[in-house]
């Protein structure tokens, strides 16, 4: 990260504060995701509510923002009732699986850095675990519960690792959720991707795809184009 400190505008998030910390793969999905015409968001998994601070800076939107974790949710609601969009994002400490089943609201844009690690060892700590394991929320309830949610024109929006959202796009094309727009993310030139940020739509069209380098030769010497997806939120851009 450029340096410990995350802007909106006027309103700053002190990393060292958060219960979970500003990470690279949520600036990247809430400055990439298809968010400006949204009149409605979901927010799944918000952590400390960074994505959706993100996607109200940029939107006029309504966001709804869950949260499984009782601390992270209530560090969410602390870091959004200081900013300028407390009163158009609502967090919500709840799971996904019982929001999906219980609500019939559909959502222009549903946005969602998930956890993902289904093969690596599980961290010691139980809320770590949670936040980087998909022990709570498969990615195939994801699916459902996403596009039931959707509405016909409306984008999923998600951030995975190179071989998982592979296989995501595969599974999602077998439930009528097809991805439109890719973006492979390498961390330096010349090295395989490390994550893919993909848009699904319930539609099916031709598939635009892009490539991004995150940093150059030397460490903190970001790319052009991480530069300036990003420059809005980042203090030292």
């Amino acid at each position: 990260m450029p340096n410990s400190y995350f802007k909106f505008k006027q309103f700053i998030i002190h990393q060292d504060r958060c219960a979970m910390k500003v990470g690279t793969d949520g600036v990247l999905l809430g400055a990439w995701a298809n968010c400006e015409e949204s009149k409605n968001v979901l927010d799944i998994g918000t952590g400390t509510g960074l994505i959706a601070l993100m996607i109200a800076q940029r939107s006029s939107a309504k966001i709804d923002a869950i949260e499984i974790d009782n601390e992270a949710s209530g560090q969410a609601l602390e870091n959004i009732e200081k900013s300028p969009w407390a009163e158009r994002i609502n967090v919500l400490n709840r799971s996904f699986q019982d929001f999906s089943e219980s609500i019939t609201q559909k959502y222009d844009l549903i946005v969602t850095n998930p956890p993902y690690f289904q093969n690596s060892l599980f961290a010691p700590d139980q809320k770590r675990t949670d936040a980087r394991h998909n022990s709570n929320l498969q990615l195939e309830e994801l699916l459902v519960g996403s596009k039931k949610l959707l509405n016909q024109d409306g984008f999923l929006s998600i951030i995975l690792p190179y071989l998982e959202g592979n296989m995501f796009i595969l599974k999602a094309s077998e439930m009528d959720l097809y991805c439109v727009r890719q973006t492979k993310v390498l961390a330096k030139p010349n090295k395989e991707p490390k994550r893919l940020l993909l848009e699904f739509m319930k539609v099916k069209k031709p598939l635009v795809e892009q490539e991004m380098i995150i940093e150059l030769n030397k460490r903190h010497e970001y790319s052009e184009a991480y530069k300036n997806l990003t420059k809005d939120f980042y203090l030292s851009f």
